[in-house]
C-alpha cells in the first residue's frame, strides 16, 4: 500500500498554509514569517504547533485561535488550491492499495482532494491526525491507516515532504519516500534523507517506477 500525505504531496497547499499562519499568529501578538512557519511546522499538527508556540513564547493564544485558523485556512485554500504537479498522473498509474494520512483535519482533506480533483482516487480511505493519541513525528497516524485498511506496516511505502512525516514513517516500519516537488521548500532532500527517506523524487511522475524499485510492486 502507498500512503500519502495529503498538503505538500498530492496538492500544494504549504505556502497557503503557511501563510495564512503567519497572518493569524503574527495577528495574534506572536511574529512569524511564513518561511519560518514552514520550517518548524510543516507536517506537524495545529494542536501541537499550538502548544509549542505557547511553551516558547510563555502567551496563551485566544481560545478561539484554532477556530479562527482553521476558517481561515480552508478560504483561502478554496480560492487558491492547486493540485500537485503531475499528481493525478501518479494516481492513475499506481497499482495497489492507497489512502492518505495527513496531519489536517477530515474536513480540510477531502476539500483539499475534491479542489485538486483527486478525491475519487482514494475510494474515502482517508485518515486525519486528529483520530490518534500522538501526532507526527510519532507513528500513530500511519499505523492507524495500515490497521485500518487491512495492512501490514511493513507493505506500506509513505510520501512525504515533511521531516518528521518521514521520521514518523520510518518509525512505523514503513518505506518513505521523500517529496521535494511542492511548493513550501521546507525541507531539503538531505533533511529528509536525514530523517529516514529511503529516496527522494521531485516529480510525481517517477512515483510508480520508485515505488517499483523499492518494493518491486
Amino acid at each position: 500500500m502507498v500512503i500519502f500525505d495529503c498538503n505538500g504531496v498530492l496538492v500544494d497547499g504549504e505556502p497557503i498554509s503557511a501563510a495564512v499562519a503567519a497572518e493569524e499568529l503574527t495577528r495574534a501578538g506572536v511574529p512569524i514569517t511564513p518561511q519560518l512557519f514552514a520550517r518548524f511546522f510543516t507536517g506537524r499538527r495545529a494542536s501541537d504547533m499550538i502548544a509549542d508556540i505557547e511553551a516558547a513564547t510563555g502567551r496563551r493564544l485566544p481560545d478561539d485561535f484554532l477556530a479562527t485558523l482553521s476558517a481561515a485556512t480552508l478560504t483561502r485554500l478554496n480560492a487558491e488550491l492547486r493540485p500537485t504537479p503531475h499528481a493525478a498522473h501518479a494516481l492513475t498509474w499506481l497499482r495497489g492499495p492507497k489512502c492518505v494520512a495527513s496531519a489536517t483535519s477530515l474536513e480540510r482533506i477531502r476539500l483539499s482532494l475534491e479542489i485538486a480533483g483527486l478525491a475519487r482516487f482514494f475510494e474515502g480511505n482517508l485518515f486525519s491526525a486528529t483520530d490518534v493519541r500522538r501526532g507526527k513525528p510519532e507513528p500513530d497516524l500511519f499505523l492507524h491507516a495500515a490497521f485500518e485498511m487491512g495492512i501490514a506496516p511493513h507493505d506500506c511505502i509513505v510520501v512525504e515532504d515533511s521531516a518528521v512525516g518521514v521520521t514518523a514513517a520510518a518509525a512505523a516500519g514503513m518505506t518513505a519516500i521523500g517529496f521535494v516537488g511542492g511548493g513550501s521548500h521546507a525541507h531539503s532532500p538531505a533533511q529528509l534523507t536525514a530523517a529516514g527517506a529511503r529516496t527522494v523524487i521531485a516529480d510525481l511522475r517517477a512515483l510508480k517506477s520508485t515505488v517499483v524499485a523499492l518494493r518491486g510492486w
